[in-house]
């Protein structure tokens, strides 16, 4: 079995763009015309270099390749170039082949990528989503306390029993900073507010983006921890996990990390500071699924669980779901809301959500297949990132 051609697109996520301005999806066909999907999540190029960054590694390494070497094609593309170590918009282009091939080899042997990396421990997977505006809201779910709860306590009605949320306000290249006293007040009042109205039917996940300084987590944190919020995510910038650790030891509030993360090796430096107890690997950019295997297993033996992260399209989300599927340590999955809308319509099939929870599909490789006839309708033809930071201080 060798592989033949590949095809991308940078599909536009139509109004009001929730996962992303666009997805970078992909398929792999092989001699056989067994055809596999990927998504690569790689946010620092704009999406036509990215999409020809996945046509040159391609060629140069998947071009007439046996998809079931996955550990060989990993290492020539990892090692490709002079590199052997963590390159994020690299990672992100092996991540979204890698995971297309683990398609490939789920159809060709009637099975679910599940079954293939150790078999499924969970029947179904506890989900959450970020609380997100609606048409005709009067005010900015991100930064309303009233708006945010009643936000909140729409989604526990539909089943949600954990919800994410940012009240930290912005973020920029220049962070991490000191939180001021307005930002601290701003999110007590909206945690408080979301807690009042949904009470212990939800677990609160404090999402943030690196945006303070490890003093200032701790402030921030020390204000929410009354609330019981189930993590505090990625408190300070990625950089440095002993300031990660710093806060962890500080706080009460579990923290979770890994979104910007990519590799066994970063992951690991993370884990042997001991700066996160919630791990969350994003599929389209730590290196694929056997890579994000790996991590989950390194997590196990601390008794650290995972949580895959999805800012994304759902072909990103499937191979979020294998993964959660079959990993003893798995806590929750990320999703847009309960996973309709154009995330429903790119797909032939889409992913199954009921009552809070994800279905892991029975069907055979990612269990998804692209929409080509969605795909090709919506093409992308912009030039901007798929994420901007605020480019001064704040």
């Amino acid at each position: 079995m060798k592989i033949t051609d590949l095809k991308t697109w940078v599909v536009a996520n139509p109004p009001p763009h929730f996962g992303g301005r666009y997805f970078l999806l992909l398929k792999l066909t092989t001699d056989g015309g067994v055809s596999g999907a990927g998504e690569v999540y790689a946010a620092t190029f704009s999406p036509a270099v990215t999409a020809a960054m996945i046509e040159d590694v391609f060629a140069r390494h998947l071009l007439g390749a046996d998809p079931r070497r996955i550990e060989a094609l990993w290492r020539e593309v990892y090692g490709r170039g002079y590199t052997m170590r963590p390159d994020v918009s690299l990672v992100g282009v092996l991540s979204g082949l890698e995971m297309a091939c683990w398609d490939i080899l789920g159809k060709e042997a009637g099975k679910p990528v599940h079954a293939l990396l150790g078999g499924r421990v969970h029947e179904k997977l506890r989900s959450y989503t970020y609380l997100y505006p609606q048409d005709g809201d009067a005010a900015d779910v991100y930064t309303d306390p009233d708006t945010a709860a009643a936000r909140a306590e729409e989604y526990v009605e539909l089943g949600f029993t954990a919800l994410k949320f940012d009240p930290a306000g912005a973020y920029g290249v220049y962070d991490g900073r000191q939180p001021s006293l307005d930002e601290l007040e701003r999110a007590e009042k909206i945690t408080a507010r979301v807690r009042e109205a949904v009470g212990t039917r939800a677990d609160l996940l404090i999402g943030t983006h690196g945006q303070f300084t490890a003093a200032g987590a701790i402030r921030f944190a020390r204000r929410l921890e009354k609330y019981q919020p189930l993590w505090f995510e990625e408190p300070v910038p990625p950089e440095r996990p002993g300031e990660m650790a710093r806060v962890a030891r500080a706080t009460s509030i579990p923290i979770a990390s890994g979104e910007r993360l990519t590799t066994k090796y970063e992951f690991a430096r993370v884990m042997e500071r001991g700066a996160a107890a919630i791990l969350q690997p994003a599929l389209g950019r730590v290196g694929g699924i056997l890579e994000a295997k790996k991590i989950a297993g390194m997590a196990e033996t601390r008794y650290l669980q995972i949580a895959p992260h999805l800012y994304c399209g759902p072909v990103e989300g499937a191979a979020n779901i294998q993964l959660a599927a079959c990993s003893p340590n798995f806590l929750l999955l990320e999703g847009i809301q309960t996973w309709g809308g154009f995330h429903a319509e790119i797909l032939q099939t889409p992913i199954r959500w009921q009552d809070g929870y994800v279905i892991p599909p029975d069907a055979p490789g990612l269990g998804v297949e692209i929409n080509e006839a969605v795909a090709e309708a919506n093409p992308y033809r912009g030039s901007e990132l798929h994420l901007e930071m605020h480019p001064r201080p704040l």
